[in-house]
């Protein structure tokens, strides 16, 4: 609104409520107030310079003789409303707007100044802030993104937006808006009533134009002359749909590749290019005909968007120099509402050329295995290799044997025949494995090498005996009794039969019949040594030696002998040792170094369990 219409609105308002006169009720003694007010309204953004008259209050017991006084308190009293405590007047002495409070409640009482006590109780009354239209309607969120698919049909809904109007949407039409569209036409149009834009133009296409700025006005007083306005834009951004074609640059491609090219090698790429972007732009291609598809393979790149043509099998300028290919790009995302915008595929020729390149000799096998028994005489030849120049000329072909795979030179191969011999002994627990490589080089070409895998597997030839895994030191106690366990053993044997080892255990010749101790063999590749009788004494003997025969039954038969040591100790009564051979303590001078760390040894362990 103006601010002279505002102004004028007000004073007739103060006019109108100063020729209010008050209601009087008679009657002082009466319980209920003996004074009365109307409620009271004013207008908001009054901007005169004098302060705004409000209303007047008054009791049936003021005899305007001065000895009543008027009070008013509660909200805003003192700092936005004022009242003459002897007239009852009231006036704003501040600019009112209803749309940071929309009312005001205060409360009125009449006072005796001659007593300063109260007539009568305090009362409540509400001043009305009335509405006038100064706020225009706001965007809150704006500016606004929105997108559609292109080509979107006329009425495509693209986005809702709502204004706000501060203004009371109670009183006449301050707060009712109505919407507009200033800029976007004719591509798009938007509600009066709820702001939804649409589309109003059928066939936009994304590929001649992705962007459109739009501004929205959004105006009140029902979009009356004189009404405020406010406005926000709206970016609307075209997305893509598969509405375009794939299309290859050229009708006939040419490529080439080398005879020597090995199997997966990439010949070349091609494109089928489509002006969709994203999964509309994506291809699938693949050969649909020609003589080279058996040959060749196509397939999609990471991207989606090129076509690579790879080599599926050997290529051999001798028996064929070239190869054609009819390949096809398709769309994989094709959108069945454009139809009539496809076929949305395309193919094309590629034609390729094998060129011819001076190849080494190949092997008659891609890679050799042979077995070989570990007991082979030096100079046994095992095997023969062979090889041959698959270039037209057939060159002869001279072998040799790559060193760096046969450090230890085992084997020899013959320069012309490509035979393969030993040269040292071979040993299986040694190696087990020799992977030597074979070169084969032409004679009018040194620069032309092939060269291929032996495998030799190393056979087991029984040709170690069998011995005892460990425990050569044993012990029994003074307090053992014929028939005690006193030691387990076991072997080990470095060779590796095809069945697995089984060992065989018994007392060497000359213990056969021990009178001390027995051996039972358990069949599984262990053996008990047991006491046979009791009674033992390390003042009578302190050690034992205990010959042990181990055989492991295979073909040629090894055998081994080896001795257990047998200690006389003093055990607790749980059969824990306590001492061993008390002579111990008094080393004779000449008692290995080796000797005296076992027997402090033992000490150590002895003071640990004590």
């Amino acid at each position: 609104h103006k601010a002279g219409k505002g102004e004028s609105s007000h004073l007739k308002t103060q006019e109108r409520h100063k020729k209010q006169r008050p209601v009087i009720i008679s009657g002082s003694s009466r319980v209920k107030r003996g004074w009365v007010w109307n409620q009271f309204f004013v207008l908001e953004e009054y901007t005169g310079l004098e302060p705004l008259y409000i209303g007047k209050l008054h009791s049936d017991m003021d005899l305007g003789d001065g000895s009543i006084k008027y009070i008013l308190s509660g909200d805003g009293a003192g700092t936005t409303f004022t009242i003459d405590d002897s007239t009852g007047d009231i006036h704003a002495i501040k600019r009112l707007d209803r749309e940071v409070q929309a009312q005001y409640l205060l409360r009125a009482q009449a006072w005796n100044r001659q007593t300063d006590r109260p007539l009568e109780p305090e009362s409540e009354f509400i001043v009305k802030i009335q509405d006038i239209n100064d706020n225009e309607p706001k965007f809150l969120e704006g500016p606004y993104q929105a997108t559609i698919p292109e080509m979107s049909t006329i009425g495509t809904e693209v986005i809702r937006m709502t204004a706000t109007d501060a203004d009371d949407p109670t009183y006449g039409n301050s707060a009712r808006v109505v919407y507009s569209i200033l800029q976007g036409q004719p591509y798009f149009s938007v509600e009066p009533k709820t702001g939804v834009v649409r589309v109003s133009l059928a066939g936009m296409d994304r590929e001649v134009r992705e962007n459109y700025s739009v501004i929205i006005q959004a105006k009140d007083m029902g979009g009356q002359l004189g009404g405020l306005a406010g406005t926000t834009v709206v970016n609307i951004t075209l997305s893509d749909v598969n509405d375009n074609p794939p299309m290859f640059d050229q009708k006939l491609y040419q490529m080439s590749v080398p005879e020597s090219a090995p199997v997966s090698s990439v010949v070349g790429r091609i494109r089928a290019k489509d002006r969709d972007i994203g999964i509309n732009a994506e291809m699938r291609y693949s050969i649909i005909d020609g003589d080279g598809r058996d040959t060749f393979d196509i397939n999609t790149d990471p991207t989606n968007l090129f076509g690579i043509i790879t080599i599926k099998k050997p290529l051999n300028f001798e028996t064929k120099a070239s190869y054609t290919l009819k390949i096809e790009g398709a769309n994989t995302h094709v959108d069945h509402r454009f139809p009539d915008k496809g076929p949305f595929s395309h193919v094309t020729i590629v034609h390729i050329s094998v060129e011819d390149v001076d190849e080494p000799p190949e092997f008659s096998s891609a890679a050799y295995y042979i077995a070989v028994p570990e007991d082979t005489e030096i100079s046994t030849m095992f095997m023969t290799v062979s090889a041959r120049d698959p270039d037209a000329a057939n060159t002869s072909i001279r072998y040799s044997i790559e060193r760096n795979t046969d450090l230890g030179k085992y084997f020899y191969i013959d320069i012309t025949s490509g035979a393969l011999m030993t040269v040292l002994p071979l040993d299986r627990e040694e190696f087990s494995w020799h992977n030597i490589t074979v070169l084969a080089m032409e004679m009018n070409n040194p620069r032309m090498i092939g060269s291929v895998s032996v495998a030799v597997k190393i056979l087991d030839v029984n040709d170690n005996p069998p011995l005892l895994t460990q425990y050569f030191e044993a012990f029994v106690c003074e307090s053992a009794n014929a028939g005690q366990l006193i030691q387990t053993v076991t072997a080990v044997d470095a060779d590796d039969p095809l069945g697995g080892h089984h060992f065989y255990y018994s007392l060497a010749l000359e213990a056969a019949n021990n009178p001390n101790f027995t051996l039972r063999d358990n069949q599984d590749n262990t053996a008990w040594i047991l006491t046979r009788r009791g009674g033992w004494s390390q003042q009578d003997q302190s050690v034992y030696y205990l010959p042990i025969f181990i055989s492991d039954g295979e073909q040629p038969v090894q055998t081994s002998t080896s001795t257990l040591t047998i200690r006389v100790c003093s055990c607790d009564v749980e059969g824990n040792v306590m001492s061993c051979n008390a002579e111990a303590y008094h080393l004779p001078a000449s008692l290995s170094r080796g000797a005296l760390i076992a027997i402090l040894a033992c000490i150590f362990v002895l003071l640990g369990k004590s």
